[in-house]
């Protein structure tokens, strides 16, 4: 049970000329009284994030399932910071086609996976997740768009705060610049500590970043960014496919909630029961998001087989591009697929006849067409959230 106590100290900082009271975390782990019950928890947790670890043994095209649902991560991460974005926006953006919502906001969302891509190559490649890496990723998440004017890939040199419109009215200061470097160096240390299970870890590395809070924009994608790359860099996943954002996104007001408790009360196990809850569900939401594609394809690919007669050969090969490509253009078919054009735009008509496709534009040349039921699978959830 959690003892109401703060898992940190505040400290006086004279920022916009008044004292304001900044908080300056413990260092991690903090003291964790575990139950039966808990345990119980984790060991849930653990054997969910191993089935979908495993879903890769049965996708036909892991890196296809991998390329659209960091797109999806990135779509959500960032709805929970207030883009509007859509899968079909980042979809079209990538496409150098016009979205429909302003550009700052998509180009936001490419960002992320931008940073995403750019993290996870690095760690492959034998990089330490390190503060020097955390600052390499943050520029990519800055670069271009809002937050290109906040010290992309640069620690915060000044105060910032997170609710209110000053540090006096905000609802949390986090440290002041002059304690930034110790809290940094303190959580740097704590992302090479090797005594606790990797779960546990990422979700106080998850945390501890929020509340240290130390770029002046960025933060919370950064964060949700640290978890999978945590995973990632310890084992525990072989692909990036455990994404929380979702259920952050869906307990909006709880995430914030408990993140606030674990400062002011230091209610770190209610903040871990929170976290195990949401990899079980996730990780489950992932892997019926696989099972529902592997069906989806299977059942269209029978309909296009026992409803085009001679022209299936091709028809399939065009299907096969729209499981890469669920937004596709006859030019790009043609980019990734040894057919003339007249035999793609007839396999895109004959789909669009059986229902699997429907063109978009509305325009006779430079056609776009939407694989709608897999966008629909891929898009759960993504609904943006009010503003």
């Amino acid at each position: 049970m959690d003892k109401r106590t703060p898992s940190g100290r505040y400290v006086t900082s004279t920022t916009a000329g008044e004292d304001v009271h900044a908080f300056v975390p413990d260092p991690l782990p903090p003291d964790l009284d575990f139950s039966a019950g808990d345990y119980h928890l984790m060991e849930k947790a653990n054997r969910a994030l191993g089935r979908l670890d495993g879903i890769t043994t049965i996708l036909p095209a892991t890196d296809l399932f991998i390329y659209l649902y960091v797109r999806k991560e990135a779509l959500l991460s960032s709805q929970i910071e207030g883009t509007q974005s859509s899968l079909s926006d980042l979809l079209l953006f990538e496409r150098d086609e016009a979205p429909g919502v302003p550009l700052d906001d998509v180009r936001e969302v490419s960002n992320y996976v931008r940073a995403m891509d750019y993290g996870l190559q690095r760690l492959r490649g034998g990089f330490p997740l390190s503060l020097r890496l955390i600052r390499e990723i943050h520029a990519q998440l800055l670069a271009g768009g809002r937050g290109a004017d906040k010290q992309p890939g640069q620690f915060r040199t000044s105060q910032n705060w997170i609710g209110g419109t000053r540090p006096g009215n905000a609802q949390f200061v986090p440290p002041p610049p002059d304690r930034l470097s110790g809290c940094l160096y303190e959580l740097e240390a704590f992302l090479h500590d090797t005594t606790l299970p990797s779960l546990l870890k990422a979700a106080l590395v998850h945390a501890q970043f929020e509340t240290i809070h130390p770029f002046l924009d960025g933060n919370g994608r950064m964060g949700r960014l640290l978890i999978t790359f945590l995973l990632c860099a310890e084992g525990v996943l072989t692909n990036p496919i455990l994404y929380l954002s979702l259920y952050f996104k869906t307990h909006r007001e709880e995430y914030y909630g408990l993140l606030q408790r674990i400062r002011t009360d230091g209610a770190w196990m209610a903040w871990l029961r929170f976290f195990l809850e949401g990899v079980q569900a996730t990780s489950k939401q992932a892997v019926d998001t696989a099972r529902d594609i592997l069906a989806l394809f299977d059942r269209d690919r029978r309909l296009i087989e026992a409803r085009t007669g001679r022209a299936a050969g091709s028809v399939l090969r065009v299907h096969e591009v729209l499981q890469r490509y669920p937004l596709l253009s006859i030019r790009d078919a043609a980019n990734q697929v040894d057919l003339t054009w007249p035999t793609i735009a007839s396999a895109l008509e004959r789909m669009e006849e059986l229902g699997i496709v429907r063109e978009v534009t509305g325009q006779e040349r430079g056609r776009i067409y939407l694989y709608a039921a897999y966008m629909d699978i891929l898009s759960r959830g993504t609904e943006p959230l009010p503003r």
